[in-house]
Order: structure tokens, then sequence, then C-alpha cells
């Protein structure tokens, strides 16, 4: 699928920019970022931590799309959006990594050890805190 197909299937649509929802995905995003953190990683967490910070990073993903004039509802079409819009293909294909792996835990009950679980968190804050530099 590329960016032109997310906007003839509708999954996606040209929008004003709305700075105040642009804001309060910000907040929100970070919400669940400092919720993760004060879980602590166990067989138990390991897929709510990811399934919190996938969220967050969503959300900032959201709020890039709206600065750029975009309205996304589709996670597969913010790896487009992130390859063609943004011009920040590899930030594309790691999102669509991370999704995949989170789309197994929460659709197919696949269960992550903690060791994996780790290296999951780590890619995702990494790419969060691309995202926010892209958004500043």
């Amino acid at each position: 699928m590329d960016f032109n197909e997310c906007i003839k299937k509708r999954i996606s649509k040209e929008v004003k920019r709305d700075a105040d929802l642009i804001a309060s995905l910000k907040k929100t995003s970070q919400n669940k970022f400092d919720s993760e953190d004060k879980l602590e990683l166990n067989e138990i967490t390991a897929s709510s931590k990811i399934s919190l910070l996938y969220d967050s990073l969503r959300e900032l993903l959201e709020a890039l799309a709206i600065t750029r004039g975009y309205k996304i509802y589709n996670h597969e079409c913010y790896t487009c959006f992130l390859k063609e819009i943004v011009n920040e293909s590899s930030k594309g294909d790691e999102f669509d990594e991370i999704r995949k792996i989170r789309n197994g835990i929460n659709y197919y009950a696949k269960e992550i050890s903690i060791g994996e679980a780790k290296e999951v968190l780590k890619r995702i804050k990494m790419l969060r805190k691309e995202i926010i530099e892209l958004l500043s």
C-alpha cells in the first residue's frame, strides 16, 4: 500500500492543522509513556508495557500527521506517511516492524519474553524520541 491508496480508500484524508488536538495528543502520549514507566517489567506486564508505549508512539504519529495536514485512520498508513510524506523511510520501516509485533501481542495472543520485551521497548522509545524531534 502507498499513501495515495490510503487517501483513495479514505483511510487517510487531508485536514486543517489543529493546534489544540496536537497538544492533546502530545499530552496523552506523555501520560501513556509515564504510565508504562511506572510498571515493573515482568512476565505479566511485558505485553501491557509494549501496548502502552506503542499507543504513546502512535499518538505522536497522529500529531505529526495533523501538523502535516493529514488525519490517518489505519496504522499501516502511518508507515506510508513516514516514508512518502515525511521522507523518513527507515522510520517507516521501524514503525511497521513494531506495529506487527504489537499486533501479534494484541490480536494473536503472541507471548513475549522479558528479553524480547526489553528490546521492543527500547526500539519504541528510540522511535518515539525521533518522532518528538520531527514534531519540534
